[in-house]
Parts: C-alpha cells; structure tokens; sequence
C-alpha cells in the first residue's frame, strides 16, 4: 500500500499535534478559535463558489511565491 504524502514541511508528528488540538477542544474552544479568524489584521473571509476555489488556490500559491 502507498503511503499518503504529506504537505511540505509537515510529518507525522505534526498531524498528530494538530489532531489532538481539534480532537479536545470544546465545542466552546472551537467557535472561539473560529471567530477570533475573522479578526486577524490583513486577512479577508468570504464565501467562494466550490468552482472557484482551484483558481483561487492557484492565485494564493502565485502570491505567496511572489
């Protein structure tokens, strides 16, 4: 069986230590981590149509290598 690739800089300990941070977080935990996003400086939510979203990942990797 193939083992799954991970992210770039990631490895098996990383997932395990974020797993574990979601897995125990209260309901309560997680609405406030969901709603203190939405108020980080020089960031912008917004709903993107799922059609969407390939182009607009591509977008984000070109800005983020830029």
């Amino acid at each position: 069986m193939k083992q799954s690739a991970f992210p770039h800089d990631w490895d098996k300990e990383r997932v395990s230590t974020v797993l574990t941070h979601y897995e125990s977080q209260t309901e309560e935990e997680a609405v406030a981590e969901d709603e203190a996003a939405f108020e980080l400086d020089g960031q912008t939510m917004m709903e993107v149509p799922a059609e969407l979203v390939p182009a607009v990942r591509e977008l984000l990797a070109k800005h983020k290598a830029a």
